[in-house]
């Protein structure tokens, strides 16, 4: 009897070591779901763009969420909005100069006041962000959601394995990254919002 307790316990603990074991979400959507959204609302002229060209990696742990580290990129040449003219100025130099400073990137470094709620994570995270060759240190508010065994259900059942929900919403100033500054602020406002939306895959 003690050598079947001996096992049965066995098990159960490399059970829970493999349920909390880390694992590393690659955030290169096959899909192309996965979106930033930026929005500039100056008094005289409200600007709206998005960007899809998201990868970059996380690893999470479901049993430790506050050791979660990181890095997404988004590819600045994947920055768009409705206005083709617009677009071409945003990509150019005097803007994001998307030929020198091709990626925009947020790099985790830890996490604090972490709250889990079943498969949910809140949190406020520290990270450097950088863009048009410009790191500046934020603190924003993130929500991580754990999803186990979800992959199959979000690519039709081509892959399976865990999904990692990221949703962040957070405000930079354009004079701090060096973006065009000498734009007038009643045209082009200096606070931008960002909103990201992305899902990550673990495949097994």
């Amino acid at each position: 009897m003690n050598s079947i307790l001996s096992r049965f316990a066995i098990a159960v603990s490399l059970g829970s070591a493999l349920w909390a074991a880390p694992q590393t979400f690659d955030f290169k959507d096959p899909k192309g779901v996965n979106n930033a959204v930026f929005k500039l609302d100056a008094p005289l002229e409200a600007i709206n763009g998005s960007a899809s060209g998201i990868s970059g990696s996380v690893t999470f742990d479901p049993a430790n969420p506050a050791a979660t580290t990181g890095k997404l990129v988004v590819a600045a040449n994947s920055l768009h909005v409705p206005n083709p003219v617009m677009k071409e100025h945003l990509h150019g130099e005097q803007w994001l100069n998307v030929a020198k400073f091709p990626e925009l990137t947020f790099e985790a470094k830890s996490l604090a006041d972490v709250k889990t709620n079943e498969n949910v994570t809140t949190a406020r995270l520290t990270g450097s962000f950088t863009a048009h060759g410009v790191t500046k240190e934020l603190v924003v508010p993130v929500k991580l959601t754990y999803l186990k065994d979800k992959l199959g259900a979000r690519t039709g059942g081509q892959m399976n394995g865990d999904l990692l929900v990221i949703r962040a919403e957070f405000r930079i100033l354009r004079s701090d990254f060096g973006i065009n500054p000498k734009a007038p602020e009643d045209k082009v406002a200096n606070e931008i919002d960002l909103t990201l939306s992305v899902a990550g895959a673990a495949p097994r």
